[in-house]
């Protein structure tokens, strides 16, 4: 009786560390993404109005996005204690 009652721990251990392991990718890719995607509506706000500037612009909004939910989540991650 006392394996039976270890068992859903050991699996809900390996469960939490692979949603931690899933929180550390997102973070790693959040960043990247994030500056492609503006780099994207950028480069085609730039083909649409015969611009030359807004390429930055979109780089930079994605790079503010990118690093805003990666500090909402480091917060959420740091107030789990995880």
């Amino acid at each position: 009786m006392g394996d039976e009652g270890d068992s859903p721990k050991k699996a809900g251990g390996a469960l939490g560390d692979l949603v931690k392991a899933e929180s550390m990718i997102q973070l790693a890719l959040m960043l990247p993404a994030a500056c492609l995607i503006g780099w994207a509506v950028g480069a085609g706000l730039d083909k649409h109005f015969h611009t030359g500037w807004m390429v930055i612009v979109g780089v930079m909004l994605g790079a503010v996005a990118g690093f805003t939910q990666i500090i909402r989540t480091a917060s959420r991650f740091m107030k789990r204690g995880n």
